[in-house]
């Protein structure tokens, strides 16, 4: 099942190193892509049905670090 979500961060900058650590992520396979003027990111990954999937929290937990929030 593909699983979407959504981060703004202070910048376009700070959105665009979001989106590049998320290129060679460990936790999953993600796919980035910035909007609103660049500010923020959305996220898409294949939920894993088999078990509970810790994306969600990592990506919440790495957003947080850079500052974003969840729109």
């Amino acid at each position: 099942m593909k699983t979407e979500i959504s981060y703004r961060f202070e910048s376009s900058q700070v959105a665009n190193r979001f989106s590049h650590e998320l290129k060679n992520w460990s936790v999953n396979d993600v796919k980035t892509r910035l909007f609103n003027g660049g500010d923020s990111v959305k996220v898409s990954y294949e939920y894993d049905e088999n078990g509970f999937d810790y994306t969600i929290a990592e990506l919440d937990d790495l957003a947080e670090r850079h500052a974003g929030k969840e729109i």
